[in-house]
This record gives C-alpha cells, sequence and structure tokens, in this order.
C-alpha cells in the first residue's frame, strides 16, 4: 500500500508541472481579441495618419496655387513644382503639406 501511495505522489508531481506548462501556452479568447484590438488600433492610427498628410498636402497645394504664383520653367531637385511666395522665396510642398523652402541655385530646369 505504501508503495502504490508513493507511487501515485511521485507521478503525480511530474504530471502536474507539466499540465502547468501547457495551459501557459495556449491564448484565451480574450487575450487573442485584445491583440487582435491593438493590431487593428495600430492600423487604423496609421490609416488616419496617412490621410491626414496626404489631405494637408492637397490642402497646402490647393493654397499655393491660389496665393502664390507657380514658377513654370524650374523645377525642384526631384521634379517637384516649384511656388514664388509674395516674398519672392521659392518653395514646394512636400509628402506631408509642409513648405520646404529652396534657394533659386538649386531649382532646375524643366525639361520638355
Amino acid at each position: 500500500m505504501k508503495k502504490g501511495l508513493l507511487f501515485f505522489a511521485v507521478a503525480v508531481c511530474f504530471a502536474l508541472p507539466s499540465e502547468l506548462l501547457h495551459a501557459q501556452d495556449t491564448i484565451t479568447a480574450g487575450q487573442d481579441i485584445k491583440n487582435a484590438a491593438k493590431k487593428t488600433g495600430k492600423a487604423i492610427g496609421k490609416g488616419a495618419q496617412a490621410v491626414g498628410n496626404k489631405t494637408a498636402e492637397l490642402a497646402s497645394k490647393g493654397k499655393a496655387v491660389v496665393v502664390d504664383k507657380v514658377h513654370e520653367g524650374k523645377q525642384g531637385p526631384d521634379g517637384q513644382v516649384i511656388y514664388i511666395n509674395n516674398k519672392s522665396k521659392f518653395y514646394w510642398i512636400d509628402k506631408k503639406g509642409h513648405h520646404r523652402y529652396i534657394a533659386e541655385s538649386k531649382l532646375k530646369n524643366k525639361s520638355g
């Protein structure tokens, strides 16, 4: 009887830790939903940021066309449209809608 009880106690001691380890490997439905919500939130944030940047760019370009003059014969270093403000400063608008001022000497002639 003592051998059987001892054998049972040893078997329970070895079986119990392995069951606990397996229980930690599985993700509960609540954790899975929480992780999916985090990923979705990050994706929505990135999308909203991209939409905001594009909106700012289009708004800045629209305002620049109405308020400032477009320089017809020159372009920016990467082919950007160049605008001239009322203080005779040259600039182009980046993808976030910011004005990037540039010296007249760095402008390139338009080809074609």
